[in-house]
């Protein structure tokens, strides 16, 4: 009986995976609440019992969600759900051993694409996720993406510095935010979602446009035409630049030979996130950072209305106007 039992199980599983990965929103809840206990299991054995088992159970459910569509063996999902719980859990336990941030919120699993905004483009739930993340308030909207959408700005220390806040809050916005998204997903399950697809593919074409304008000498131009006459670049919550400065800034960093590659792009109705590795002139190694973040608020137009610009791997601390 035992047998036929686990046979049972693992057929269940297959089912309800295979109809999560289809897009049905109940399966994988209903996945989740049958592993719960394991995965739980799990992250008390690496972190014992603490704030830190229930964030790391907190991001496994909302990883599952964005990763289900990797799943090879349907019968072997909760051995995946667990995996995920594990890696998450030693992540957090080297953090604290170490007593650094962490550049990257590791998941080392079996996955036909690792990279989150390919995973965009290609898992049956994403226009579901982001229209559900667009019902957050934009506090609460913001640290979700960056923890889980992001290449390079996932820990809890860089949210914080990148958002302004204390990562005593960043921790608070992120468990109020998978909650009320939990809720959102409900809510939108069955609505019309936007094509995530095309809006990530067009972003990253509006990217390179950028780019290509600013190396041309028309930033100015462009900035004027496609982006919000209230422009402002923020340091955390303050205003520190308009869009003459910013203007004037990208000039001087390419007439210094500075450029910038695009290497990832994720992009909501209400903001989107550029990430770029920046190529320094051979002459000057360290003018700049290694690498930035372009974190933009858009308006109601979907132009840029408010640019955070957040460098995940600074050489030195840089007192005057971050670069663009």
């Amino acid at each position: 009986m035992t047998g036929d039992w686990a046979e049972a199980a693992r057929l269940e599983d297959a089912r309800l995976t295979c109809a999560a990965q289809a897009g049905e929103v109940a399966a994988l809840g209903v996945l989740l609440e049958r592993h719960r206990a394991g995965m739980r299991a799990v992250a008390l054995s690496i972190l014992g019992p603490g704030a830190d088992a229930d964030d790391v159970m907190q991001d496994a459910a909302l990883t599952a969600l964005r990763r289900i569509g990797d799943v090879r063996d349907p019968e072997a999902v909760g051995a995946w759900l667990r995996m995920i719980v594990r890696n998450a859990a030693r992540t957090v336990l080297r953090r604290s051993a170490v007593l650094l941030p962490v550049d990257e919120y590791e998941l080392q699993l079996p996955s036909y694409d690792a990279d989150p905004g390919r995973w965009l483009e290609q898992n049956a739930l994403r226009d579901w996720i982001w229209e559900a993340l667009e019902e957050l308030s934009p506090a609460l909207r913001m640290p979700l993406v960056l923890r889980h959408f992001t290449d390079r700005v996932t820990s809890y220390e860089q949210i914080a510095k990148a958002c302004g806040v204390p990562v005593g809050t960043v921790r608070s916005r992120l468990s109020q935010g998978r909650v009320k998204l939990a809720a959102a997903l409900a809510a939108t399950a069955e609505a019309a979602h936007s094509d995530t697809g095309q809006r990530v593919r067009a972003s990253r074409s509006e990217a390179r446009e950028t780019l290509d304008a600013a190396e041309g000498g028309h930033f100015g131009k462009l900035v004027a035409e496609r982006w919000s006459p209230d422009i402002a670049l923020l340091r955390g919550r303050d205003r520190i630049a308009d869009r003459d400065i910013l203007v004037r800034t990208m000039d001087n960093d390419i007439a210094d030979g500075v450029r910038q590659r695009l290497v990832n792009a994720v992009a909501g109705r209400s903001l989107t996130v550029w990430e770029m590795d920046i190529l320094n002139p051979t002459d000057n190694p360290e003018h700049c950072p290694p690498s930035v973040a372009w974190l933009m608020s858009l308006d109601a137009a979907g132009r840029a209305l408010r640019l955070r610009l957040f460098h995940p791997r600074p050489v030195q601390a840089i007192e005057t106007l971050p670069v663009l």
